[in-house]
């Protein structure tokens, strides 16, 4: 049904995550007190305010990956973040599959990784069609 191995989407997920860390809003806890922020580590994410992927080591690598993959794979990739996304479901898959083969181009790194919760959408859309990362763990 993959064209893409679902343990290297899981690898994907894992590096989604660690990017998403970086951008992420400020935090509150449960009763909405902010917590204490180490300034250094805040410092170190506002480092590129006006291009938060400049000089991003996971960015990078992500990118990289991704621009790798042959044409099946990326296409696949689009597929399940749509998949996720949508909230669809397995008997959709072909439909969003076709829709994303469609539109693929040179820029899939670009746009999967500019899209805001990446690694969820990639995980509910595995979880859509029966894989789980915990699978691919370690």
């Amino acid at each position: 049904m993959l064209e893409i191995n679902p343990g290297t989407v899981c690898f994907l997920i894992q590096k989604a995550h660690q990017y998403d860390v970086k951008l992420a809003p400020e935090v509150s806890d449960s009763d909405g007190t902010t917590p204490p922020i180490d300034e250094d580590a805040l410092d170190a994410l506002e480092e590129h305010e006006d291009d938060p992927v400049a000089d991003d080591p996971v960015y990078e690598e992500m990118k990289s990956f991704i621009d790798d993959m042959n044409d099946d794979a990326q296409v696949d990739l689009v597929a399940l973040m749509w998949l996720g996304r949508d909230s669809a479901g397995p008997d959709d898959w072909q439909q969003i599959r076709s829709d994303a083969a469609e539109a693929h181009n040179d820029h899939s790194a670009e746009y999967l990784l500019g899209t805001p919760l990446l690694a969820d959408y990639l995980s509910e859309g595995l979880a859509a069609l029966g894989y789980s990362c915990e699978d691919y763990e370690n």
